[in-house]
């Protein structure tokens, strides 16, 4: 039956529901109709039909006898089918419960058939041996992918040499010739064959090393002979002339011994030392292995030169950060001593500037528990980057926390080409090359979690993850653990993690996807890695897409099949794909997008890659230009790339690139491009900071470059609640308010909303919603009863981490129409409506916006070892890293959308133009104040965050220019402090200006001309009694803001007119502003009150002479100066 549904041209297989409705829009005409899997049920269809142009989706679920029913109208009987085939044919007939009969089949897009990948270039390497073909033994399942994983660490753990052989190679490098070789023989019996029963009894718990007692005995026997003859003739002696002498005339016997005397002494003590310490270190051998006492190796102290700017006057300076004391000294020029420096809890915070990337201001806490600022200027930023992590390494090593806040990850991705890699790839682990890289003392200062991505990979999994655990150990003396391995044909990732976090990393899951030809060949696809680390849930994904310039399109859908079919992390998440699944997901490997340029541009390409211009072929990067058209990697992020691109070289060489290639069929052209990628995904007010992102130039055995990143990444521990809780019956909550969704679809259908997270007793639900009108292709829904989520433990210190997954799901298929996170943490501090983008499959389906109020118990929330570090915020800066930057803050208003009538613009505009945020709508008894509430009552803080409802044409609350007053925007000057008390503050509403034919005033706009930075002061308070007469303004024609030319804020600009006008130009008529309601609305003219009387200096600005430009502007301004009048106050 399959291969017959295979065959129907109505049958779409899974393709997503979005993807159904866009092809049911096609076709426009009723009746239209097509099949797809369920993306809510396993083995289920969903059939969906055009009718007046909107989508009706029904379930065609599996009976009991593996016959099928169509979920049909209420009233009508239930009928069964033994096949797809059958079903639709009965359902061509009219009146069987649908909402119309099926008339036209919508068929399948035509797709461009999948062509065979281009061939590897020929490496020089030995011939390899093909596999040996058993036929007994049964192919492995995908399930049995864990297991395999399992078995290579079993065996890979067990290619390490055993602890006995190790020590004897120890012994072996040490210099021999002067022990004895009785003593050599005893030891090396030891090491070969009694350790073992040492071993066993520390695995057991005994503290006793019966075999090392023994051998101990055997090298000390002489010692021990001559010490019981010698011990009790001193000890005689002692006694003797221990009570006879002074303690003086002791000290000066002892002083006065023979040099010999204090030789033997310090002989017996220095064996004293290793005896007793001996005992010791073998024990913890035992417990940790060989390399235990390597883990906590020593960092050496780092000097960094400065700059510290004293009254203006920079001054030569060095930090030197000695990490394992804790303190960081200051070295001044000319000075030898050491003695002024900083303990680690005496730095407070360390503020990076924004605008100047080599500066750093230091506050430390002085006398009195005050602080100081200290700046200093480094010589690069990447020295001020090491200074930075040193002190977060510092900070974290003295800091006493059991487990930590913050760990640091190193994302590595290379496409070897087929091509065993060098004896030596130590750069790409240190990240040095090109790029974003990390300073020189990056060596000691080993990551957490190192995750290696590779494709073409010709090496079998235990020889890489030899070669791989070789070189980390090598550079960090640390033997990492490894925590997973996947492979699919040669795309394969590794996970290694330092041998403490063993214990801290839990359900761990691997899985992979096919993306070749016609989906069924691993040549390319993804394989991923999911872990809990404490209680953040880490996703890293290794993807190798559709090479060729030309196949954009299908790399996206690799991307998408990726997404949707990769299984990793809770199962329990299943409304939710990989995206929203993890706390962090990492997304890395050779995505093969190229530049988008044509091949005969090769040459200037190159030669913009040497003279470094690539912001200009970054703008022509198919990765970039599709993340900006939202088809791929929605809302993920990468950092600026600063390194040339990593594809494709010439082998053995760094010098070019090789972007011509002979086929049969012609030349083939492969432009330089990024291919290798690393890019990340992190649930908000998650802390995620990439320190590097750039590639190796000296690894060369490839085509490609290998690509590094390392981010330090904020972690949470498992929260253990405090046994002084209080009482355990009051439960802390979270209140959802106001909810709408603005969802992109033709479905009528009714939506629920499903609250998902680890932090709640139980997942949870909405009633139905409300559906409002349909706009732009977009359904509103707004939701009103909301539960009351309950979350596992109320404490901030854990709750304020916590996030919330939300799905927007229909009551009818139970499939989920768009997907988004929520960060409590957000919700307790910023006190502002929310809003988000929702997703679905990758794709943005629509928007969520809601309020929120938490009940938590007392407490507050500890610092971070991630808030040690921040950034000072600049304004000037605007630079984006980013580009990508979903707006998801268009506001849109649901509750009144239908309501509003001019009179309620004009109060608004009023109340904006006083600087009081929103004005009273129509429905006052429905609107809520703009206060943050607290309320103490048994033991708990009830926190309630109900910010002003923002309109769909409105924006923050923020000070508008008053074209009376002056401007009050951030370009203008400050005026003096006797002109900072104008009338505007006064709590009477002015009147203002207004161009009437402004269309801005039908859309609910309430424009204000921006002034220019040569406009009169404002005079003073002092002249608020005088008449209400309009005071003269200069102002240019022509507007001298940065945003020159550009109507940022959507309201146009409206200039009053002056004798500075150009020629030609005329005065538009002057009205009253709505502010006062004194325009004619809708329902009629409205009474206007008078205006007030114009001076002398305004009837002289509106006559059409034109301006004389050979008048000075000296003579022009004392003119106005005489004439200037006070400003027109509103009668009383």
């Amino acid at each position: 039956m399959v291969a017959n549904i295979l065959t129907q041209v109505w049958y779409h297989g899974n393709i997503t529901r979005s993807k159904a409705e866009d092809l049911l829009s096609k076709a426009g005409k009723d009746g239209s109709y097509l099949v797809r899997d369920s993306e809510s049920i396993t083995g289920a269809y969903a059939l969906c039909v055009l009718f007046q142009n909107c989508v009706y989706t029904y379930r065609i679920l599996p009976a009991e006898d593996n016959r099928l029913t169509v979920q049909a109208s209420e009233g009508v009987a239930v009928k069964y089918f033994t096949n797809l085939i059958d079903l639709i044919d009965f359902y061509t007939k009219e009146h069987q419960g649908l909402v119309t009969h099926l008339q036209y089949s919508v068929q399948h897009e035509e797709e461009v058939p999948d062509e065979p990948e281009d061939e590897p270039d020929p490496v020089d390497i030995p011939p390899q041996l093909p596999p040996r073909n058993i036929p007994s033994t049964p192919q492995p399942q995908p399930s049995e992918s864990k297991d395999q994983s399992s078995d290579v660490i079993k065996a890979v753990e067990a290619t390490k040499p055993s602890l006995s052989d190790t020590l004897l190679q120890r012994l072996q490098a040490y210099d021999t010739a002067s022990i004895p070789e009785e003593h050599m023989k005893s030891m090396q019996d030891y090491l070969r064959s009694c350790i073992t029963s040492d071993v066993e009894a520390v695995q057991r718990g005994s503290p006793n090393l019966p075999q090392l007692k023994k051998l101990l005995q055997v090298i000390c026997k002489n010692l021990f002979s001559e010490v019981s003859r010698t011990v009790p003739t001193l000890e005689a002696l002692q006694r003797v002339f221990d009570l006879q002498l002074s303690q003086g005339a002791r000290t000066r016997s002892q002083a006065s011994g023979d040099s010999s005397a204090s030789l033997n002494l310090s002989k017996l003590s220095q064996i004293t030392s290793i005896l007793s310490s001996l005992e010791d270190k073998a024990r913890s051998v035992f417990q940790e292995g060989p390399e235990g006492s390597n883990r906590n190796s020593l960092i050496p102290p780092v000097l960094f030169d400065v700059k510290l700017d004293y009254l203006g006057i920079p001054q030569k300076q060095g930090l030197k950060v000695d990490v394992e004391k804790g303190r960081v000294i200051v070295k001044k020029p000319k000075e030898v001593s050491e003695d002024k420096y900083y303990v680690h809890d005496k730095i407070r915070q360390l503020i990076k500037s924004q605008k100047d990337h080599n500066k750093l201001v230091i506050v430390v806490e002085a006398e009195k528990e005050k602080t100081q600022r200290k700046e200093y200027v480094f010589a690069d930023s990447k020295k001020r980057e090491g200074f930075c992590q040193l002190l977060q390494l510092m900070k974290n090593k003295h800091s006493g926390k059991p487990e930590p806040d913050m760990i640091t990850l190193f994302i590595g991705t290379w496409n070897m080409g087929d091509a065993p890699p060098p004896k030596c790839i130590d750069s790409w682990f240190l990240s040095k090359g090109q790029g974003k890289t990390r300073d020189e003392t990056a060596p000691y200062i080993p990551h957490d979690i190192y995750v290696i991505g590779t494709q073409e990979d010709p090496q079998g999994e235990k020889e890489w993850v030899e070669i791989l655990r070789t070189t980390l150990e090598k550079n960090t003396n640390i033997t990492f653990k490894m925590v997973a391995i996947q492979t699919l044909w040669n795309i394969r990732i590794v996970v290694l993690a330092k041998p403490e976090h063993e214990n801290r990393i839990s359900h761990i899951c691997t899985d992979s996807v096919k993306t070749g030809i016609a989906n069924t060949l691993g040549n390319k696809g993804a394989v991923g890695v999911s872990f809990l680390f404490n209680g953040t849930h880490f996703g890293f994904v290794n993807s190798h897409l559709t090479s060729g310039s030309e196949k954009k399109i299908r790399r996206n859908q690799n991307y998408m099949n990726i997404l949707r079919f990769l299984n990793l992390g809770d199962k329990k998440l299943n409304p939710f794909d990989i995206t929203l699944r993890f706390t962090h997901l990492f997304w890395l490997g050779d995505l093969n997008y190229r530049v988008d340029m044509q091949p005969l541009e090769a040459d200037a390409i190159v030669q913009k890659i040497k003279q470094q211009q690539f912001p200009e072929l970054l703008n022509r990067d198919q990765l970039n230009m599709e993340r900006r058209d939202e088809k791929v990697f929605l809302l993920f992020d990468e950092e600026e790339i600063a390194f040339a691109p990593t594809y494709r070289f010439e082998r053995n060489t760094r010098e070019r690139y090789a972007y011509t290639k002979q086929k049969a069929t012609g030349m083939k052209y492969n432009l330089p491009s990024w291919c290798d990628r690393v890019l990340w995904k992190s649930y908000p007010e998650s802390h995620v900071h990439c320190q590097s992102y750039g590639c190796t130039i000296d690894i060369m055995t490839s085509d490609h470059s290998p690509v590094f990143a390392t981010f330090d990444v904020g972690v949470t521990s498992q929260f253990v609640p405090k046994k002084d809780h209080g009482n355990s019956n009051l439960q802390g909550g979270i209140e959802f308010s106001e909810c709408f969704a603005k969802l992109k679809t033709k479905s009528k259908t009714k939506f629920i909303i499903e609250f998902h997270s680890s932090c709640l007793i139980n997942p949870d639900k909405s009633q139905e919603g409300e559906n409002q009108e349909e706009e732009d292709g977009f359904l509103h829904v707004k939701f009103d009863q909301l539960p009351k989520l309950k979350p596992i433990v109320d404490d901030p210190e854990y709750l304020l981490d916590q996030h919330i997954l939300i799905s927007i799901k229909a009551t009818d298929t139970d499939e989920s129409y768009g997907e988004a996170c929520v960060a409590l943490r957000t919700n307790r501090e910023a006190g502002a409506n929310f809003q988000t983008v929702l997703t679905h499959h990758g794709e943005k389906t629509g928007e969520f916006r809601w309020k929120i109020k938490l009940e938590t118990s007392e407490g507050e929330q500890s610092e971070k070892l991630y808030d040690f570090i921040k950034i000072e915020k600049d304004d000037s800066v605007q630079k984006q890293k980013n580009f990508l930057n979903t707006d998801a803050g268009k506001a849109w208003d649901f509750s009144q959308r239908k309501s509003k009538n001019s009179q309620t613009v004009a109060a608004e505009a009023a109340a904006f133009a006083r600087g009081r945020g929103t004005a009273p709508t129509s429905e006052p008894q429905g609107r809520e104040e703009n206060i943050r509430s607290a309320e103490v009552s048994r033991g708990k803080t009830q926190v309630e965050l109900q910010p002003p409802a923002l309109h769909a044409d409105d924006k923050q609350p923020e000070m508008f220019d008053n074209p009376l007053y002056g401007s009050v925007t951030g370009s203008a000057k400050v005026p003096p402090r006797k002109e900072q008390d104008s009338p505007r503050n006064s709590k009477k509403e002015l009147p203002s200006v207004q161009d009437s034919t402004t269309p801005s005033t039908v859309a609910g706009h309430f424009p204000f001309p921006k002034t220019s930075e040569t406009e009169a002061g404002k005079p003073s308070s002092k002249t608020l009694f005088s008449l209400p007469v309009p005071s003269a303004r200069i102002r240019s024609y022509t507007c001298s803001t940065p945003n020159e030319g550009k109507n940022v804020s959507n309201k146009p600009v409206i200039g009053t007119s002056s004798n500075l006008m150009p020629p030609g130009m005329t005065k538009k008529p002057v009205v009253t502003s709505r502010s006062d309601g004194s325009f004619q609305g809708i329902q009629g003219p409205v009474i206007r009150p008078p205006l007030p009387a114009k001076s002398r200096v305004v009837l002289d600005s509106q006559q059409t002479k034109p301006r004389d430009y050979r008048e000075t502007s000296e003579i022009s301004k004392a003119k106005l100066r005489e004439e200037l009048p006070v400003p027109r106050t509103p009668i009383p």
